[in-house]
């Protein structure tokens, strides 16, 4: 079962705004080495919105070449049923053991559009399935009761990444729900991912550049909780500063580039560089709260 760190991967791109596979490379390697638990790909830290079907296949392959057998989630969805159906069987076509699904949000589903959604998904494709809870970015709010049903009557769902704020209060309600059926994950950048704990999730899925905070804090909370919430609360300004709406992902580029991972910080509009005088905030928290990512840059 999926469980753990699962970051989501940045995209690089080039300085003509193209792919670039070569700092791809450096994060994948640079993830791999911090003892990660699985990869997602194309989901909003991804700027997967701004990428075409051939970038993201060949993403995909350049991924999948270098972590074997390590667990790949790839974000898939659309604006239908049959164009979310198509996506997923793409994914799992290049390998893909967990297709993450928003609702489509084009036209925004009531509770019983919502169901049929993920019936047809689920009774058309042969992949483990995870909802993505995101109504911040969808508009969409996915009702307790329809989670549940859904998770009760199709048993490829096999997670949810909770990230209806309060999550906390919608991880109670789901676990009071579904026990350990099914494994809730959190998201939000880690943002709460002390109390996320505290209410049973089985991992987080956040950005990509600090993966060595997401794995001590994972390890503290197996032996001492009191540990882990100092730990949480020492980071919690980082945390929050990668979640700031449309400027989250260029935080998150900006730190691969100090670290020299990145070659360009360039992200694809609508998203946005960040201005200097953001960039010199961002410097003063990583010059105070350590990175492994940023080791080598200081």
């Amino acid at each position: 079962m999926l469980k753990g760190n699962v970051p989501i991967l940045a995209t690089a791109f080039d300085d003509n705004g193209d792919v670039d596979f070569a700092s791809m490379e450096r994060l994948v390697t640079f993830l791999l080495a911090q003892g990660v638990d699985g990869l997602a790909l194309f989901g909003n830290a991804s700027e997967g919105y701004a990428l075409t079907g051939d970038e993201k296949e060949a993403l995909f392959a350049c991924v999948k070449r270098l972590t074997g057998d390590l667990p790949l989630v790839a974000a898939a969805g659309g604006a239908s049923s049959a164009v979310a159906i198509d996506d997923i069987q793409r994914v799992r076509r290049w390998g893909a053991q967990v297709a993450m699904v928003n609702p489509p949000s084009v036209v925004k589903p009531g509770p019983e559009e919502i169901y049929h959604f993920w019936r047809d998904i689920c009774h058309a494709c042969d992949i483990d399935i995870m909802i993505q809870d995101a109504p911040l970015m969808t508009g969409v709010t996915l009702p307790v009761p329809t989670l549940v049903k859904l998770c009760q009557d199709f048993p490829s769902i096999k997670y949810i990444k909770v990230e209806q704020p309060p999550t906390t209060l919608k991880i109670t309600a789901l676990k009071k729900a579904l026990g350990d059926s099914v494994g809730l994950f959190g998201g939000l950048n880690a943002g709460f991912l002390y109390e996320e704990l505290r209410r049973g999730i089985i991992g987080t899925m956040p950005a990509c550049e600090f993966p060595d905070v997401i794995n001590a804090l994972l390890r503290t909370w197996q032996r001492d909780r009191r540990e882990a919430q100092a730990l949480f609360y020492r980071y919690l300004p980082f945390l929050r500063y990668g979640v700031q709406p449309g400027i989250g992902v260029a935080v998150h580029k900006t730190v691969l580039h100090q670290a020299g991972i990145f070659t360009t910080d360039v992200v694809r509009e609508p998203a946005k560089r960040i201005d200097e005088v953001t960039r010199e905030e961002l410097r003063d928290l990583t010059n105070t709260l350590p990175l492994a990512a940023l080791e080598g840059s200081r």
